[in-house]
């Protein structure tokens, strides 16, 4: 017989699978830090452009001061993937379809083939938005920068300098979030050496779970199955009494607040003053998330049930003309500079990643 062991913490909890400088998250003060600078500090001022060369920084030896214009050339050259969206891929859901065209890109460890990765959601999302709505795909303005150009590829029109800066603030925010699921297995797929293509393919396939990237979908239909702020709190109880979670509210991590969704909220509200915003979409979202806090509090008191980044990713999103979902992809576009930086961390360490498993199935029968 084997000696017996200690069972494994579930889901890994606890365990320290890396070093990294890239990001830290701490759940009981509600704090994001991604290399030095805090999420509140970083949100709504920051680039995206800018955010990609702060995580990017000494892993690329040809890392440029300004990124706007090597990103816009990347968007301009993985667009030519874009006529391989066929009615196939097209009857795919969204984060399916941008996966399978980002799959036909070459890999490589170098600068190039991460901006082309960085470049290929920011296009083939917009892309697939408009081909599954019977139009045609849009080509990248190269001269744009990298948020102004996904919102014109998405509408064909203009976007404001209040929606540019939303998109700016949510793919800053969502850039990285220490070693969730997604960035693990990229890591995993990174220390094998396969090259960045193939371990962003592995981060994108484990942001599609509903456990994971795959949720800020639910909170559109949520709201929209409240309808009203009279109606919250007897759909959230109704809910609750179900058994159902409530999208939007609560987080392995995080004990308090979610700091993310603080740094969505700002942005949305300035959406909201915009030109074709909903009338009230913003005030009714925040009585449903008042509700919610209350009665969560009274039905789960041991549990700290607060205000995640779905609840107002759904309405920043929703308030850029993105479909719900599509909603995984736009995550992606933010995460994939993340993945990135935590594949080249991981190969720069040089360390194939094996950790051990106990068994726990039968033993083997001596013969008589």
């Amino acid at each position: 017989m084997t000696a017996p062991h200690a069972p494994p913490p579930e889901g890994l909890e606890g365990v320290v699978a890396a070093r990294t400088v890239l990001s830290e998250v701490d759940g009981q003060a509600g704090r994001l830090v991604i290399r030095g600078r805090s999420l509140d500090d970083l949100a709504g001022s920051t680039r995206f452009e800018d955010l990609i060369s702060l995580l990017f920084e000494g892993f690329f030896e040809d890392l440029p001061a300004d990124l706007t214009a090597a990103l816009g050339e990347a968007r301009a050259e993985v667009f030519a993937q874009a006529a391989y969206l066929d009615a196939g891929l097209a009857a795919l859901e969204p984060v399916e379809a941008v996966r399978a065209l980002m799959a036909r890109l070459p890999d490589g460890d170098d600068l190039a083939t991460a901006l082309r990765l960085i470049a290929a959601p920011a296009v083939f999302t917009p892309a697939v938005v408009r081909v599954q709505a019977g139009q045609s795909p849009i080509a990248p303005d190269p001269a744009l920068p990298h948020a102004a150009d996904i919102l014109r590829m998405l509408t064909g029109a203009t976007p404001t300098a209040a929606q540019v800066a939303g998109l700016d603030a949510y793919l800053v925010t969502v850039s990285d979030h220490g070693l969730n699921a997604s960035t693990f297995a990229a890591r995993v797929v990174a220390s094998t050496r396969a090259g960045l293509t193939s371990a962003i393919l592995a981060g994108i396939s484990a942001l599609k779970g509903p456990l994971h990237g795959g949720a800020p979908g639910p909170v559109i239909e949520m709201l929209d199955g409240i309808g009203a702020p009279e109606n919250a709190r007897a759909w959230i109880e109704a809910a609750l009494a179900r058994g159902e979670r409530l999208m939007g509210f609560g987080h392995r991590i995080y004990r308090v607040r979610d700091p993310r969704a603080d740094a969505l909220k700002g942005p949305v509200r300035a959406m909201a003053q915009g030109t074709g915003a909903r009338p009230g979409r913003v005030a009714f979202a925040e009585a449903v998330e008042a509700a919610a806090l209350d009665i969560l509090k009274t039905h789960k008191p041991d549990r700290p049930l607060d205000t995640n980044v779905e609840f107002y990713t759904a309405l920043l999103l929703e308030a850029l003309d993105f479909p719900p979902q599509a909603f995984t992809c736009v995550f992606a576009m933010g995460r994939v500079a993340g993945w990135l930086a935590h594949a080249r961390e991981q190969l720069a360490g040089g360390r194939l990643v094996r950790p051990q498993s106990v068994y726990v199935g039968p033993e083997p029968r001596k013969a008589a």
